[in-house]
């Protein structure tokens, strides 16, 4: 039997929906607040959590932040409702991580209708991930990170979003939600290239042999893909400032490009609109980026490795933590150097050394 938590500070909902539900042959349990709903959901772990957004103390945002960061809740399906238009949109609440959107007032249909969709497509979704788990397990002797499903879903919600809501959505809305679809995309391309080629690295799979010399123009070509995939996520082309001189480097094309787009993604990351990110590439061979964002400790510097990431509860960190463990692969990889130099508070400059003729 399927499991359904309500939380919503109205009585009369509660009970009626409660009801409704139990009837329909769902297990329901119910909580007044956000703080009660999340000890409920704690202990008793629903497959769906049905949450209004308004209500004192915590919010529905602030339940389905928590919903999302804990390890035993966050495949639970959730839904926002609520009868204010102006709270929320449903492409915000898709953005915040939730699976769909009701507003108020809706009927008991609406309700069954929206929650068998999420419970029959939460189906599908285990059923994927327990056979990409268990490959990944055989081949790649770990487990599939859960940061690979989050973009997906994004994806897979606001499509939802369109295709229900497309013949009354204003054209600003649906391009607003479209390039929310690109974004999430490209988050799942990069966080699947990211962690294959980790795989890649500790498989010693590599040809060995030196990389090549590339032209002036081959490398600021591969510099600038890696910076056009960064604006892909980050839209922030006005405070990236590269300054490339005319140098040939001996690099592998493609891991350079990654080398560019993993440090300013990370510079971007640490450091918020409007600080400028610096890119710059001197006539040595010298690829450094240099961010205003809160630093890094010696202690933190020397622990840079996969599946590392510091402060992610403080600072809600997207992201597998593969950045710089990745960038530190692939300059050994090309027989570079790379060094970290970090204020707390002031920012961090990384650079990597390549070679030249």
């Amino acid at each position: 039997m399927k499991s359904i938590l309500i939380i919503d500070d109205d009585e009369v909902i509660r009970a009626v929906f409660g009801v409704a539900l139990s009837r329909t042959g769902y297990r329901v349990a119910t909580a007044a607040d956000g703080a009660s709903g999340l000890e409920i959901a704690r202990r008793e772990r629903p497959d769906l959590i049905l949450c209004d957004i308004n209500m004192p103390g915590l919010d529905g945002a602030a339940v389905l932040q928590a919903v999302r960061r804990e390890e035993r809740l966050h495949a639970s399906q959730f839904v926002f409702m609520t009868g204010n238009p102006n709270a929320m949109t449903p492409r915000t609440g898709m953005e915040l991580g939730a699976d769909d959107f009701l507003l108020k007032p809706f009927g008991i249909e609406e309700l069954t209708r929206c929650i068998s969709a999420r419970l029959q497509r939460a189906g599908v979704h285990w059923r994927v991930d327990d056979r990409l788990v268990e490959h990944l397990r055989t081949t790649l002797r770990t487990s599939l990170p859960h940061e690979f499903f989050t973009p997906l879903a994004g994806v897979l919600g606001l499509v939802d979003v369109l295709r229900q809501a497309h013949a009354t959505l204003p054209k600003e809305e649906i391009d607003a939600l479209l390039a929310d679809v690109e974004r999430s995309s490209w988050r799942l391309h990069r966080t699947l290239r990211n962690y294959l080629t980790i795989l890649e690295t500790e498989q010693g799979e590599t040809t060995g042999q030196p990389a090549a010399l590339l032209t002036v123009d081959d490398t600021r070509h591969a510099i600038w893909l890696g910076l056009e995939s960064v604006q892909k996520r980050q839209h922030r082309a006005a405070e990236i400032k590269p300054e490339l001189a005319a140098v040939a480097l001996r690099a592998y094309p493609k891991d350079l490009e990654i080398i560019v787009e993993e440090l300013v993604e990370n510079a971007c990351s640490f450091s918020a609109p409007p600080h400028p990110v610096d890119v710059r590439l001197d006539a040595q061979g010298g690829l450094s980026v240099t961010d205003r964002g809160r630093g890094m400790t010696r202690d933190q510097i020397s622990r840079i490795g996969a599946f590392a990431q510091f402060e992610r509860k403080q600072h809600e960190q997207q992201g597998l933590g593969l950045g710089l463990a990745l960038v530190r692969r692939l300059t050994q990889r090309n027989r570079a150097g790379f060094t970290l130099q970090s204020e707390v508070g002031r920012g961090t400059t990384a650079t990597v050394r390549f070679a030249t003729v």
